[in-house]
């Protein structure tokens, strides 16, 4: 995996590219190449690259040039079907100077210009400069696996990075909250739109190109899940499950591409595991394993990742990480994601990463099979929820669903009955948006209506923290309901959860690959009925029997549990002071950015049980320690230090 960035500027700007600034945006990713680095500087342009050497690891330095010179090329990422090209390229009379993959990005593009991301099979970022026509190329791959931002400025001037940390230290933008993106990161735990955290800071969308010529940008989409639909004929189960099976099995050994050492991130779950046991049919060699947990039960699955690692012989590692190297990790990673962490789970992703780099440098991972196979249980509560509501508002006389919704609003605070049947039609109202977006969202906006300072909430006044979800949901409103759901999730938060997965393992220089994200696997994948991805309360049905034969029964028969992190109990417990220092505390109420009464209530309610606000509390923490570290410039590897400082005079007073 790499890093890159650049500028482009019109004649009539400005501002002085050198090569100071390419190496400031450059440099400062190192984590992301640090194998090797290279600029380009020419009138009105600088490109930089950071390599982490993964195919021809001798060649492929970057930035590289066309046979002509005319277009030059900078890349972060993987095309996997590039033997395959290389073979028709060099038949339609191309000539590599390289076995590198990048070369191949060039010779598309000498081939297909702004076409040329529809031949790539793969995971990239990547940007060309056409020195003839003065213009240039982004382009991001189909599910956005790899990161591309950028700063279009006033004067036309663009700016791109693979990190927003890139950008600041460019000048490109000032790191200022964007309001315009602060509701939708309270509801949805990230930005879930083309918007990010920082004011006058994009993201290129997934599956989309950007021009650049004269000042001016053009954005256009080159792939679409339904663009080709594929749908299924009426075929019997066995032979569907059969097809999955090899489909995936191929996008798992295009993956395998690499000369360096390459692993496999086992979790426990049905989706690494079955990535572990179709790599063990195609490679003769132990695979090497890492899993990562904590040492309370509640968060440890590695009897599950044993099980597995044991029955296909792999060459094992495992990381435990207490609740102090966690915290004390916080902050950096916070400084490496650029924006808050979504999820506690990034942090041990990070652990496990470190781990594998002492082994390999590159791992196959397992997200996007929750996404594209009705995974999470929220899809399956959200079906039911939605037909029980529809026959409970026609059947049910209004008095009496009051009545109903008093009785659940009278149980005990905290309380099984009271948790399970709060989140139902028997006490919400019975429309998509109260059963789906609200009551999946971290803050509801019931809960920001009345947590936003007055002041905060007059200028976010009129923001829908849903409008990205709702633009998607209904750009395929033609479809059954749970495709609706798969698609928007797909545009949206699995989004984030690759950022995850990308920035969390490049901190610790390793390269990660999603075979369950493989383009002509997803299409399949999208066309097949419903009852093969969600069969009565058995989600991922296919996935499921087509391991049947493969996997351990625990295994195939777990409930889903993503990746569980105690912090919740932690911070009720010994750790309270995580809440009091980047909660409670003066230089966080002093943001002014919520009612402090509201934040105080929330953590006191947790503190007593009376409430599970694990992940509200996990956004507030991670929103103080992302303005320390962006907006007040602080180091990310002060932070915990002078926190506890901070909680040592606290005490003597």
């Amino acid at each position: 995996m790499c890093g890159i960035c650049g500028v482009v500027a019109p004649v009539t700007s400005r501002l002085r590219i050198d090569a100071d600034l390419i190496t400031r945006m450059r440099d400062v990713m190192r984590h992301r190449g640090p194998d090797g680095a290279g600029i380009h500087l020419a009138e009105g342009v600088g490109l930089g690259h950071r390599r982490l050497s993964i195919i021809d690891v001798a060649h492929g330095q970057q930035p590289m040039f066309s046979d002509d010179r005319s277009a030059v090329l900078v890349y972060n990422g993987e095309i996997f079907n590039h033997p395959d090209l290389m073979r028709t390229l060099e038949d339609q009379g191309q000539h590599y100077r390289t076995r590198c993959d990048t070369e191949t990005v060039l010779r598309l593009y000498a081939r297909d210009d702004v076409d040329a991301p529809r031949a790539m099979r793969g995971m990239f970022a990547f940007a060309i400069w056409n020195h003839a026509r003065r213009e240039l190329l982004l382009a991001r791959d189909r599910f956005g696996v790899k990161p591309l931002y950028y700063v279009h400025r006033d004067d036309g001037t663009l700016f791109f990075a693979s990190e927003i940390k890139s950008l600041l230290a460019g000048g490109a933008a000032s790191a200022t909250l964007n309001m315009a993106a602060f509701p939708d990161y309270l509801a949805n735990h990230a930005p879930s739109g083309t918007e990010t955290l920082f004011a006058g800071v994009r993201r290129l969308p997934a599956g989309h190109t950007l021009v650049w010529r004269d000042g001016r940008v053009t954005i256009s989409r080159y792939w679409d899940l339904y663009d080709t639909p594929v749908e299924m004929t009426d075929r019997g189960d066995r032979a569907v499950v059969d097809e999955y099976r090899e489909r995936l099995r191929e996008a798992v050994r295009l993956r395998l591409m690499s000369d360096v050492p390459l692993g496999m991130f086992l979790s426990g779950g049905i989706d690494s595991a079955a990535i572990t046991a179709l790599m063990s049919t195609l490679v003769s060699d132990p695979i090497k394993t890492f899993s990562v947990a904590f040492a309370e039960r509640e968060a440890n699955e590695l009897a599950y990742a044993r099980m597995v690692a044991s029955r296909y012989r792999t060459d094992h590692h495992e990381v435990v990480v207490s609740p102090e190297e966690f915290f004390n990790e916080l902050p950096s990673l916070v400084w490496h994601e650029d924006e808050p962490l979504a999820h506690p789970s990034s942090v041990a992703l990070f652990f496990v990463s470190r781990l594998a780099s002492q082994h390999v440098k590159v791992v196959l991972t397992g997200e996007g099979s929750d996404e594209s196979l009705a995974g999470y249980e929220r899809y399956r509560n959200t079906l039911i929820n939605l037909r029980a509501a529809r026959l409970y508002n026609r059947g049910t006389p209004p008095p009496v669903r009051r009545l109903l919704r008093a009785a659940v609003g009278a149980l005990p605070r905290g309380s099984l009955p009271q948790r399970k049947l709060s989140r139902t039609f028997l006490a919400l109202d019975g429309d998509f948006a109260t059963l789906y977006l609200d009551n999946f969202s971290v803050f509801s906006r019931r809960w920001q209506g009345a947590m936003l300072a007055p002041a905060i909430a007059e200028r976010v006044r009129g923001i829908d923290p849903y409008e990205a979800i709702n633009r998607q949901f209904a750009a395929v409103s033609d479809r059954p309901l749970l495709d609706r759901l798969l698609y928007a999730d797909t545009k949206t938060y699995l989004h984030e959860l690759l950022m995850k997965q990308d920035q969390m393992s490049m901190a610790a220089s390793i390269e990660s690959r999603v075979p369950f994200l493989d383009h002509p696997l997803a299409m399949w994948v999208a066309g097949l009925p419903a009852r093969m991805k969600l069969r009565g309360l058995t989600t991922k049905w296919v996935l499921r029997e087509a391991m049947r034969d493969l996997l351990p029964a625990p295994i195939l028969s777990r409930k889903k549990m993503g990746f569980p992190v105690p912090f919740g109990t932690w911070v009720r417990g010994p750790f309270r002071w995580i809440a009091e220092e980047f909660i409670l505390s003066p230089r966080a109420r002093e943001r002014g950015l919520f009612q402090p009464a509201v934040i105080s209530e929330l953590v006191r309610s947790h503190d007593a049980a009376e409430a599970n606000h694990s992940e509200r509390l996990w956004a507030l923490v991670n929103l103080e320690i992302w303005h320390r570290v962006f907006i007040d410039g602080e180091a990310p590897g002060e932070i915990m230090r002078r926190s506890a400082g901070a909680r040592m005079a606290r005490a003597a007073r």
